[in-house]
Order: structure tokens, then C-alpha cells, then sequence
């Protein structure tokens, strides 16, 4: 397949390039500067709204994955507008331009968060589930809603609600490490909180799996079956890399250090499972957290 990814140089974007194109297929990155010489890419600029149709043709699948980190500082105003408009405003101009071909590709992938759901406790989350409330589900919802012009056109839509993703290259686990390498890491607030993750080799499947199976629409919730609570992953990345985990951050200080992005990122309980995804016969290779810290990390 010829396969279009945007997003393609992040943490995601680079693995899934490597897989699909190992898959042979044929990979179009959608940047927003030209990657590298000899590379097949097409250059857009979502904040300005350019996009050339002619960079979408021929395509049977897109992958859109680029947005604005969400943990990658304090959330100041500035930051959620641009959080905010990197994923709604660039996914609606990739919907709207792939609604304008002739010939539009069978499927869109469009990335969205388990944040949908918001804070919810001890509460088993599914596809099914309403949103929440709060900035990033009021994101979600707006992120999901942008691609309405490519599922109208007749585009398969699927809408991927990630959970937090586990890679030794980056992302979350590459944060953690530091502080419980040193000995110093711990549970965050009361611990209770629910974290839904999922390993990156498994994301990677998934999203062949979805591109693959056409009976997937919709939202789909990508991550592990087993969501754990924060104090059970701290404990299991303190036995991994045999260092003690006594300490713990309370609610206040993360409330204090960060503002709301504690509230949203850390301290928000989400109990999600992948129903769809087992409902379609995918097979996780990484279903335990500890277990799959230990692939990662190299500590089998």
C-alpha cells in the first residue's frame, strides 16, 4: 500500500514508519519541512492552512499522528491554544483536503487520547463510553469532530485513542527513568489513579490491524488490556531497576509545580479497555506493565 503518515518523525511516527515500511509498503511523509534528501515527502503548513491536494493522491491510507506535546511544559494559556489548534486546526485541513480527491484513500487513522473519557475514577471506560469534561477531553472532542469532512466524503474514519505509551526511545518511561534510576521515584498523589498504557510495539500493530481490517470505525481504544493504578507502576519500575520506592509526591506539590497539567496528565485516573481491538481477534504481545518494562529496558 501507499501509505501517507504525518507526525512521522516522533516517537510514533518513526516506529510506525519502520514497521510499514518493513512491511513493504510504500511511505509519503506529510511535514511540515522536508525530512531528509532522496525521502519521499510532501510539505504542508496546518497553522497557515496550505496543503497541496497533489501531496494526497494516490494514497491508500493516511496516518495522521502530528500534534503539539502535551507534557512538554507548564499549561499556560499560550500552550493550550497551541495544544488546542495543532490538532484541531491540522486535522481538519487534512479531512477537508482529503474530501476534495477524486479517488480519496480507503481509511484515516487520526490520532485522539484516552483524555477523551477525563477523569473517571475506578469506572471501566470503553469505545462506548461518553466523554468526559475538562481541557483535554474538550480537546479530544474537538480533535475527533475535525475529521467529520473525510468520514462524510465516505473515508473509513477511525478515531485512535492512545493511552500512555511505553517506549525506551522517549515519551513518558524516558521521563521516569531518571528520577527512579536515582532512587528518588515514587507514587504520585494517593497512587490510586488508574494510568491506561500500552507497550509501542503493540501501538504499532494496532494501527496495521486498523488499516487492515475494515470493519473498524469509529473510535478505538489503544491500550493494554491491563491498565494499572500509579502505585502498582511505580512499584513494578522500582523492582525492575532494583531501587526503592518510598518517596511519594503528594497532589499539592504537583499542583503547585505544574498547575493544571497535574490534574489532566497525572494525577487523572483512567480505566480503559480496548474492547474493539479484542473484538477484532488483535493479540497483544505486551499485555503485563512489569513485563513489558522489562522488554524495554532490557531487564529480563
Amino acid at each position: 500500500m501507499r501509505i501517507l503518515i504525518t507526525g512521522s518523525s516522533g516517537l510514533i511516527g518513526s516506529a510506525l514508519v519502520a514497521h510499514l515500511t518493513d512491511q513493504g509498503h510504500q511511505i509519503v511523509r506529510l511535514a511540515r519541512r522536508a525530512v531528509a534528501p532522496g525521502e519521499d515527502v510532501a510539505v504542508w503548513d496546518p497553522a497557515a492552512g496550505k496543503l497541496e491536494l497533489s501531496a494526497l493522491e494516490q494514497t491508500d491510507a493516511v496516518v495522521h499522528l502530528a500534534g503539539e506535546n502535551i507534557g512538554a511544559s507548564r499549561w499556560t494559556s499560550e500552550r493550550k491554544r497551541r495544544i488546542r489548534e495543532s490538532r484541531v486546526r491540522g486535522t481538519r485541513l487534512l479531512s477537508e483536503s482529503l474530501a476534495q480527491l477524486a479517488v480519496p484513500p480507503s481509511v484515516l487513522v487520526s490520532a485522539s487520547a484516552v483524555g477523551f473519557y477525563g477523569s473517571r475514577g475506578d469506572e471501566v471506560l470503553t469505545e462506548e463510553s461518553p466523554a468526559g469534561s475538562g481541557f483535554l477531553s474538550d480537546v479530544c472532542k474537538e480533535w475527533e469532530a475535525a475529521a467529520e469532512p473525510a468520514r462524510q466524503k465516505g473515508i473509513r474514519v477511525v478515531n485512535l485513542r492512545t493511552g500512555m505509551v511505553l517506549s525506551s526511545k522517549g515519551g513518558a518511561l524516558q521521563a521516569m527513568l531518571p528520577p527512579f534510576k536515582a532512587g528518588v521515584g515514587g507514587k504520585l498523589g494517593d497512587g490510586r489513579q488508574f494510568v491506561s498504557w500500552i507497550a509501542i510495539d503493540d501501538l504499532i500493530r494496532a494501527i496495521s490491524h486498523i488499516i487492515a481490517t475494515e470493519s473498524l470505525s469509529g473510535p478505538v481504544n489503544a491500550v493494554s488490556p491491563n491498565p494499572v493504578r500509579n502505585i502498582k507502576m511505580t512499584k513494578a519500575l522500582g523492582r525492575v531497576l532494583r531501587r526503592p520506592t518510598i518517596l511519594s509526591v503528594p497532589a499539592f506539590a504537583l499542583r503547585l509545580a505544574l498547575g493544571e497539567m497535574a490534574d489532566g496528565l497525572l494525577l487523572s485516573s483512567q480505566r480503559v479497555e480496548p474492547r474493539r481491538l479484542l473484538d477484532t481477534g488483535f493479540t497483544f504481545q505486551f499485555s503485563d506493565f512489569e513485563t513489558s518494562l522489562r522488554h524495554l529496558l532490557g531487564r529480563t
